[in-house]
């Protein structure tokens, strides 16, 4: 199977990835708590792209769900999903970014990269044949995009011939 590692950063990311996983399981029948209770062999058929498979045949998300700060993590593991996730992979830091690309890229990111860097290699090391990874985030503020950038170099250093998907919110004038 061609897996895909999914790595959602900063608030924005996070948002999106969450409502991502929200639509995704929808669309493959799994249930907030995991379970699979679809009415169709194809949804079942290509669910490990995005989808680990557990213990007492749980699905779980193929996700990193990252941010300098818990509240976005809070929001996500109290939402309707949220318990659909891995605990070991939500990493977050107590600081943020305040909205300071830098500090997301060379300080605050630059100290939690190598956590995030950790569980990334534990999700592609669990692959049969990783086809790349995806990254939700924004290009404003400080964690999606300071952070984000750092992670997509990161990964494309130790991950050189896999393929890197990202999705960028990209901040209005208005």
């Amino acid at each position: 199977m061609r897996e895909i590692v999914h790595v959602q950063a900063g608030q924005c990311g996070n948002q999106i990835g969450a409502k991502f996983w929200e639509v995704i399981s929808d669309e493959h029948g799994i249930q907030p708590d995991g379970t699979y209770k679809g009415d169709s062999d194809l949804q079942i058929e290509r669910i490990n792209v995005y989808y680990n498979e557990a213990n007492g045949g749980k699905y779980v998300p193929r996700a990193i769900l990252v941010d300098l700060e818990p509240g976005t993590m809070d929001s996500i593991r109290g939402g309707g999903f949220g318990q659909l996730f891995r605990p070991d992979n939500f990493v977050f830091g107590q600081s943020g970014a305040g909205n300071n690309w830098a500090k997301g890229h060379y300080t605050e990111g630059a100290e939690l990269v190598d956590n995030v860097l950790d569980v990334i290699r534990k999700e592609a090391e669990g692959c049969d044949c990783l086809q790349g990874f995806q990254l939700t985030h924004s290009l404003g503020g400080g964690t999606g995009s300071g952070m984000g950038t750092l992670l997509i170099s990161k990964i494309r250093e130790e991950y050189p011939d896999r393929i890197m998907s990202s999705f960028s919110v990209v901040p209005s004038p208005k």
